[in-house]
């Protein structure tokens, strides 16, 4: 069973579909529908209230004016000889509730979803990014090394027709260049003629 908890005229109602209820006066003619304002929506153990009443729609039709009924007011002052008696009857409306409705909850849920599904999605999405360009920086920075050695190879290679002598040269110039005490120690050594002559 479904009902709902209406305002209007500065008061509240329970309505349910196809209950007749008076109401303060409003100004439509009869036959006119009206549309209520709700405070509640009750249908078995689900309950809408706060922002979801913008889905509740209660309709209701105008059966008829009334009045209500005679009020005796009576104004008495003691031995003043004040007396007044007047009565009052209240404009009423009477209506009866048409229609009670719910907008399609499950289209609100799967817009709420989606949502949340593209907020999961974004921080993976944003992690691969993050892997992505640390990689390819990676690999720019492993290039550049391998640029950079490649490089310093000729250079190394263009030095030795410029007049500087690669260390292999250097080795081998030492080993054919001899020193003065060499020399002075190997003619010490060798006998002269005049020597082994007058020996």
């Amino acid at each position: 069973m479904s009902y709902a908890i209406v305002k209007t005229g500065g008061k509240q109602y329970r309505v349910e579909k196809g209950q007749s209820l008076l109401v303060e006066r409003l100004h439509v003619d009869d036959g006119a529908n009206v549309e209520l304002e709700p405070l509640l929506y009750v249908d078995g153990s689900d309950v809408v209230d706060a922002d979801g009443l913008s889905q509740v729609t209660v309709q209701a039709r105008v059966v008829g004016h009334e009045r209500g009924p005679k009020l005796r007011i009576v104004k008495f002052k003691p031995k003043r000889g004040y007396k007044r008696r007047t009565g009052h009857r209240q404009e009423l409306t009477r209506l009866e509730v048409t229609d009670i409705t719910l907008a399609a909850r499950r289209k609100r849920a799967a817009a709420k979803k989606a949502p949340a599904a593209e907020e999961a999605v974004a921080p993976v999405a944003e992690e691969a990014a993050v892997a992505t360009g640390a990689s390819e920086a990676a690999a720019s920075a492993t290039g550049a090394s391998e640029a950079g050695a490649t490089a310093s190879a000729p250079e190394a290679s263009e030095s030795a027709p410029d007049g500087t002598a690669t260390a292999e040269d250097t080795t081998a110039e030492d080993a054919d260049t001899t020193t003065a005490e060499d020399t002075t120690a190997e003619d010490a050594d060798t006998p002269t003629p005049e020597s082994s002559n007058g020996s």
